[in-house]
């Protein structure tokens, strides 16, 4: 019993017993007729009762084959997806009824119509999905094929369930692969923007010129007012670099000579040889014909005069220089450093450089 029900037959009996109890007043019915009037209020009301009862509407929701007419499995059909090459492997029970046939109308065969029209509705379904979306597309091929619809010819009627929808598992592993490369293309284009961003706004904004430099480092390093300062021929290099062009003249003097030019400056107040323009095989030893000459190679090695272990590397260099028949040099070495009377051992002919040495 719905709720509505019983609220009509709630109503309908206080409305009798009101009923009654005007007329039993009205007529002024003895004590006993109360009681005896119940019998028929109650009859009433259980009349009333099946009176207001909604009937039930009958549904046929049987299927047509159990309702007269006629079914046929159909498996494994291919139906375009919404991708070329990516077909849909559809089954479903196709069921029919024929209807009335007009006079001088050909027989038919109303399985063929019947599977015909319902592939014409599930393939214009199909054709619109993609095919990484299957589950999706089988609820609503099932939706579309779930009511009787006329085929073209009039002849019949046809729906189908027991819709099945399915991939072939070769594809799904196609578009899963697709995707992850999809995937990893979308990150390494983001990747890619954000390095060109970055290149752009470093090349074109923050060393666009010296003095945009110099800001952008003292606005990341707001306290550090003096290494700014100290770092204004760097950035002017930085600079200079990024727009392949050479430093701006006013910035020049803020700039650090070369190693090399530091050391052929410090060559030549010192008159040493210029060690920068040879390699170290290209420089004889007769290069050093004086004092000041032997001071400066001996520099060259990290030796100063006050090294104690000067003396030891200058009488392994006599005796290579002697191996190698450079007396010149060997004199050089003896004159400047007035080595002290041989030790034992030293009076020997110098070994040749075949024979080794120290």
């Amino acid at each position: 019993m719905s709720s509505g029900h019983r609220t009509m037959t709630l109503f309908v009996t206080v409305i009798l017993g009101l009923v009654v109890v005007i007329v039993g007043l009205a007529a002024a019915w003895p004590v006993w007729v109360w009681p005896a009037s119940v019998v028929p209020l109650a009859v009433a009301i259980t009349l009333m009762h099946k009176l207001l009862k909604p009937r039930p509407i009958p549904v046929d929701s049987a299927p047509p084959h159990e309702a007269g007419g006629q079914g046929r499995r159909i498996a494994h059909i291919a139906l375009p997806s919404a991708v070329p090459d990516y077909d849909f492997s559809f089954s479903a029970t196709v069921l029919w009824l024929v209807l009335d046939t007009p006079d001088g109308a050909p027989p038919i065969n109303p399985a063929a119509l019947a599977v015909d029209a319902v592939l014409q509705r599930a393939r214009a379904v199909t054709a619109r999905q993609p095919p990484d979306h299957c589950a999706l597309a089988q609820h609503q091929l099932d939706a579309a094929l779930a009511t009787m619809h006329a085929d073209g010819t009039g002849r019949i009627m046809a729906m189908a369930h027991d819709v099945v929808l399915t991939l072939p598992e070769h594809d799904r592993e196609r578009l899963t692969k697709l995707a992850d490369v999809r995937k990893d293309e979308d990150v390494w284009e983001h990747e890619r923007n954000y390095e060109r961003n970055k290149r752009a706004y470093l090349g074109d904004d923050v060393l666009k010129d010296p003095g945009s430099a110099v800001v952008w480092w003292l606005s990341r390093n707001e306290e550090e007012i003096e290494g700014a300062v100290e770092r204004i021929g760097m950035l002017a290099q930085l600079s200079a670099a990024a727009n392949n062009d050479t430093v701006a003249p006013p910035f020049e003097h803020l700039i650090a000579p070369p190693w090399t030019d530091r050391a052929h400056e410090e060559d030549a107040s010192s008159g040493a040889p210029d060690w920068g323009q040879h390699d170290v095989d290209d420089v004889p030893f007769d290069a050093f014909p004086s004092d000041r000459g032997v001071d400066s190679f001996l520099a060259w090695f990290g030796f100063s005069a006050e090294d104690p272990d000067v003396r030891l590397f200058a009488k392994r260099l006599t005796r290579l220089a002697a191996a190698h028949g450079k007396t010149d040099v060997v004199d050089a070495l003896r004159h400047r450093f007035a080595p002290d009377p041989p030790e034992h051992g030293d009076t020997e002919p110098p070994r040749s450089a075949e024979q080794g040495g120290e």
